[in-house]
């Protein structure tokens, strides 16, 4: 009796998420509140692994409550890159006890890394792109390869940059498809301010002091009133972004940087 053809075995080596699925999501999504929009993403899976990422920033309670609300087992990634604020740090371990969280996962820079290209830890001042690569980019993209997508908390009004975001778009950082969800980016913000009322969400302790948008420390500066709200982050450099949301940012790491490591 003839043996059956063996199988070839494939590796699929596709992308996990395509622009098309990004438009399809965006078009199924399109009028539906975020709550119910989160609670579908979540429990249905659709956007399968996925993590929210967080610097438990000015608004940041506000994703993170809603989130929670549906699943507080969601992981939350904040990078921990050694320059923040001594609020942020307690707001962020605030928030995750009265939030319910149980999944904080806090992201720190490569010892190596550090050791080798900002030992005196003066890099921000002089070169806050590879800073922010070092700190941010690197443990982020590090974190993110076990992921097949992302939460952030970015919204049109905090920005130009920022204005024409989709609910659903690849992240640009990524050459494999992986989804980046921005559930709030058609919120204003009065309504972030009306959520924080409604919900008794304390607020960062910065704000009442000017910091509408806060990042590291030696980067973060007041705002006036009426000016954008990130113009206090790298004030006086030609920089809007710390790097995880641009384009090519993982790609610009380090030489020998092993994402699965």
């Amino acid at each position: 009796m003839a043996e059956a053809a063996r199988r070839i075995d494939r590796i699929d080596t596709a992308p996990r998420f395509t622009a098309a699925d990004a438009e399809a999501l965006n078009a199924r999504f399109a009028g539906v509140g975020t709550q119910a929009m989160l609670a579908q993403v979540l429990r249905d899976g659709l956007a399968g692994r996925i993590a929210a990422v967080s610097s438990f920033g000015a608004e940041s309670a506000v994703l993170l409550h809603l989130i929670a609300s549906i699943d507080p087992g969601v992981p939350v990634l904040f990078l921990d890159t050694g320059k923040h604020f001594p609020e942020t740090l307690a707001y962020r371990d605030e928030l995750v006890a009265r939030l319910g969280l149980t999944n904080l996962v806090n992201l720190t820079p490569d010892r190596a890394l550090l050791a080798s290209r900002d030992d005196t830890g003066l890099r921000w001042s002089y070169d806050p792109d590879g800073c922010c690569e070092i700190r941010k980019v690197e443990p982020l993209a590090r974190a993110l390869a076990g992921y097949d997508a992302s939460f952030t908390g970015r919204k049109g009004f905090q920005s130009a940059t920022r204005a024409a975001l989709p609910r659903f778009e690849l992240d640009l950082t990524d050459a494999q498809g992986r989804l980046k969800v921005n559930p709030l980016v058609d919120w204003s913000a009065d309504q972030i301010e009306a959520y924080f009322a409604a919900t008794g969400l304390p607020a960062h302790p910065l704000v009442a002091q000017g910091y509408p948008s806060i990042g590291c420390s030696p980067c973060t500066t007041p705002v006036a009133p009426g000016e954008d709200p990130r113009s206090g982050r790298w004030k006086g450099w030609d920089k809007t972004e710390c790097g995880i949301h641009v384009d090519g940012a993982a790609s610009d790491l380090p030489p020998g940087y092993d994402p699965a490591f």
